[in-house]
């Protein structure tokens, strides 16, 4: 048996995933966790590493009875022949996402170290978050800066001053 990729209808992938599970086919979903804001508050959710793409691990031949399940679009091809993902790349995977999951979260209030950059080993508390930075107040300095998100890494516990 080998693992193939369905590829799936819009923001169906978990709905698609359970109906899988229930005729007991070896089905992946990778998933990641993300900060999504609401109006008033910020939620930590679950969403799927690769949009629309799901990983069932069976025969070739049931593949095609894998299309009669709602919310499967088609089977994603590969040289005119429905695509394999070897087994060493789904635990590729799932060892990114096992790594990923032990990123800390930084969020408005945290104090924070500056790794790298031309403020490096210097000490802030974080004002704002975007997508890619944060904006960081530097008391030291008393002055507010913006720092890509990969530049900083929040304080421990036990380093907090």
């Amino acid at each position: 048996m080998s693992w193939y990729v369905l590829y799936t209808s819009a923001r169906a992938e978990k709905r698609v995933f359970d109906r899988i599970s229930e005729m007991e086919i070896e089905v992946y979903l990778p998933l990641h966790k993300v900060k999504r804001r609401w109006s008033d508050r910020i939620k930590l959710i679950e969403i799927p590493l690769f949009n629309s793409y799901i990983f069932v691990k069976c025969d070739e031949h049931k593949l095609r009875e894998l299309l009669l399940i709602y919310g499967v679009s088609r089977i994603v091809y590969y040289l005119g022949r429905p695509a394999i993902v070897r087994d060493c790349e789904i635990d590729s995977i799932k060892e990114f996402l096992e790594v990923a999951a032990h990123k800390e979260i930084i969020i408005c209030g945290d104090e924070v170290d500056i790794i790298c950059g031309p403020f490096e080993n210097r000490g802030g508390k974080v004002l704002e978050i975007g997508d890619k930075w944060a904006k960081l107040y530097l008391k030291e300095l008393g002055a507010k800066i913006y720092v890509s998100l990969l530049e900083i890494s929040k304080k421990e516990i036990g380093n907090k001053k």
